[in-house]
């Protein structure tokens, strides 16, 4: 029998590791499907979608009371004037009713399943047992270190006070945008399993993805904007660009849903990203790599080529990076995914070797999301010129962005 190429027994090793690790992974009841979601912009999956575990189910009306009435010390008839019993929407921990508070208002009532929470926490305290799977996977990753990273972002994630914070903290930033909107937070109707907005109607992703191209453009930029603005204008990372989140309202804005996920990130390594950026707009490969060995993606740095770390960016992140315009369709989104990601991609064994920063975690997934958001919109547009503009102060290129910026400096 003939021998595999050293490349092709590495990939497969690595292929077998990554079966394993996601088996462990689907053992965990509570915290697996999150864990699987953030460890795919490592290795299991470059898409990183699926909102919901297999199986997810909503629960009896009876449960969900009974939560709504433990977490806001009230009966549910002294809060809301009606609640309709079916939910309109699962979540990863819950489900979501609409009803009517006791002053009129028209919400949403996001409510965690009983036990939700402390499953996912149960798992978390075990979930050092993937950690020499990872290394095996991964040997340039800190493993500890991204599993603690982890471990704080869906910490942050169950509790529903903090996605309340990370909610009222974007609604207020984005109150009166041109584009984007955020639901208003009902906090004194809001607890640790309880999360209580503004309902807001309109067309979902489904509906968005048929209308026609330079409607599904104009709300694929508003969406590009929102989360790439917030991140190199702001400095913070909203973990969760899914097409679920998504509502086209009657205004026209964009309503985005969905804050549990939200990290700041560092204004130092920020400006460092945009050289490494630039470098590679600019193709110089040299500074690409010494770029990435400062931030400390490089655990050994002679042992990295510059033109393949360069090749290997430039495939990645071709959709952001390269000018022109470009319609990203789902088989587009998916040949980036391939190509640029792992397992399929041609640059699987150096990305094996690289450090992923456990602060970027988020940030990484985020990219790899929109894109597929983007994909399921069918959406066109220079997001290499849109992008420009947030990360290196680009002039606006379009009107949506000349709108955006006048907005934020006022």
């Amino acid at each position: 029998m003939a021998k595999q190429p050293d490349g092709a027994r590495e990939e497969s090793r690595a292929l077998a590791l990554a079966e394993d690790l996601g088996a462990q992974l689907a053992r965990m009841k509570g915290a697996g499907p999150k864990l699987t979601q953030f460890l795919s912009v490592l290795q299991l999956d470059g898409r990183g979608r699926g909102a919901l575990p297999a199986g997810a189910k909503t629960m009896p009306f009876g449960r969900v009371r009974k939560v709504v009435e433990q977490d806001l010390d009230a009966r549910l008839r002294d809060v809301f004037e009606d609640v309709d019993e079916e939910p309109f929407a699962l979540t990863s921990l819950g489900q979501v009713h609409r009803a009517r508070t006791t002053d009129g208002d028209e919400v949403a009532v996001k409510v965690q399943h009983p036990g939700a929470a402390e499953a996912v926490e149960g798992d978390l305290r075990s979930v050092g047992v993937v950690a020499p799977i990872l290394k095996r996977l991964a040997p340039g990753l800190d493993a500890g270190a991204v599993l603690a990273e982890i471990r704080a972002r869906i910490s942050d994630e169950i509790d529903y006070e903090v996605e309340a914070q990370h909610h009222r903290r974007l609604e207020r930033r984005f109150r009166g945008h041109p584009h984007v909107r955020i639901p208003h937070v009902h906090t004194a109707l809001s607890g640790r399993r309880v999360l209580v907005t503004e309902y807001v109607s309109g067309l979902q992703a489904g509906d968005i993805a048929r209308l026609d191209e330079a409607e599904r453009d104009r709300i694929g930029e508003s969406a590009f904007r929102f989360f790439f603005g917030l991140v190199w204008r702001d400095g913070t990372v909203a973990g969760d660009p899914h097409p679920d989140n998504c509502i086209l309202a009657p205004d026209g804005r964009l309503c985005l849903l969905d804050f549990g996920l939200l990290r700041d990130l560092d204004k130092e390594y920020l400006r460092a990203e945009v050289e490494i950026r630039q470098a590679v707009a600019a193709g110089d490969a040299q500074r690409v790599h010494d770029g990435l060995s400062s931030l400390g993606y490089l655990p050994d740095p002679g042992g990295f080529d510059p033109d393949a770390l360069l090749e290997h960016l430039r495939t990645g992140g071709e959709w952001m990076l390269a000018p022109g315009f470009r319609r990203i369709d789902a088989e587009y989104a998916g040949r980036i995914f391939e190509a640029g990601y792992p397992p399929g991609s041609p640059h699987f064994a150096s990305m094996r070797r690289m450090r992923l920063l456990p602060p970027t975690l988020l940030l990484r997934r985020m990219e790899l999301q929109v894109l597929a958001l983007l994909g399921a919109l069918d959406a066109g547009g220079d997001w290499g010129a849109i992008a420009a503009e947030y990360h290196s102060d680009d002039a606006a290129s379009t009107a949506l962005g000349r709108e955006d910026r006048a907005f934020f400096a006022r």
